[in-house]
């Protein structure tokens, strides 16, 4: 039987007060993801965005392995520090898959459900995309390398009006830690609940870019048809990385979303 994995204890960012928010980044992020996010989901409610295990300052245990079970554990390890039985979780590409995980797992501890730029499967496009990336790291090193996440990631126009971002984006290539993405994108590739999705059984929330290069938009389409009841916001003029290109938009979504679960009807 193999050992348990050693839990990791995640860093974090907690801003706000009432319905609480779990916010999860996607592979290779960390929770600075969501800071144009946070500020408008924090006047009402209690917004908690984590460092996944590997990512940003949350260390990585001995033996880890990334896999979804074993971020899942993590999670709610730190939800139960926190004293927090149910949160309504939003996750964004890999961490979409793990908030779906959760939703399929443990209903029990998921209000609700939100998935930006998220998918059931992964198929064959995305797991060329995610190879070519690595590739380019081992073969061109990290200049390249960030100027592939620039050209796959982020809609041209939006990343025309932001070139700042080129530099963060070189200066992070530079320093990362390949071992935690090369893992979870192991567990990614190999991600598939077709067979299970239409069991969620928890309000569910969509919000896909048009023009994802990543995850295309048909896999919001798929997640809708899937799911009873699921609602979708699409984005036109979008990329994969939706909480960056439009922060303003996205945080409408999940309030607008969230808060009706949170408020008793009147009679």
């Amino acid at each position: 039987m193999a050992a348990a994995p050693i839990p990791a204890t995640l860093a974090a960012h907690e801003e706000g007060s009432g319905p609480v928010l779990l916010l999860l980044h996607g592979v290779g992020g960390d929770r600075s993801l969501w800071n144009a996010v946070v500020p408008d989901l924090a006047r009402s409610h209690r917004v908690l965005a984590v460092d996944l295990r590997g990512h940003g300052h949350t260390p990585a245990p001995p033996g880890s392995t990334y896999a979804f079970d074993e971020l899942l554990a993590d999670v709610l390890a730190f939800l139960d520090a926190r004293a927090v039985p149910a949160a309504h979780w939003v996750g964004f590409s890999g961490g979409a898959m793990l908030a779906l995980r959760a939703a399929l797992d443990r209903p029990d501890r998921v209000r609700s459900l939100t998935m930006v730029s998220g998918c059931a499967y992964t198929d064959a496009h995305t797991r060329s995309m995610t190879d070519r990336l690595a590739e380019t790291y081992a073969k061109e090193g990290p200049d390249a390398y960030a100027l592939r996440l620039l050209k796959d990631l982020y809609y041209p126009d939006w990343i025309e009006a932001h070139l700042d971002l080129a530099d963060r984006v070189r200066e992070a290539a530079a320093h990362l830690d390949p071992a935690p993405i090369r893992g979870w994108t192991h567990a990614v590739d190999r991600f598939d609940e077709r067979a299970r999705v239409g069991s969620v059984a928890v309000p569910v929330l969509l919000v896909q870019a048009m023009d994802d290069a990543l995850i295309d938009a048909a896999h919001g389409r798929i997640l809708r048809q899937s799911i009873p009841g699921a609602q979708i916001r699409i984005l036109a003029q979008t990329g994969h990385m939706v909480p960056l290109e439009r922060p303003r938009e996205l945080a409408e979504a999940i309030a607008g979303f969230v808060d009706p679960l949170e408020s008793p009807r009147t009679p």
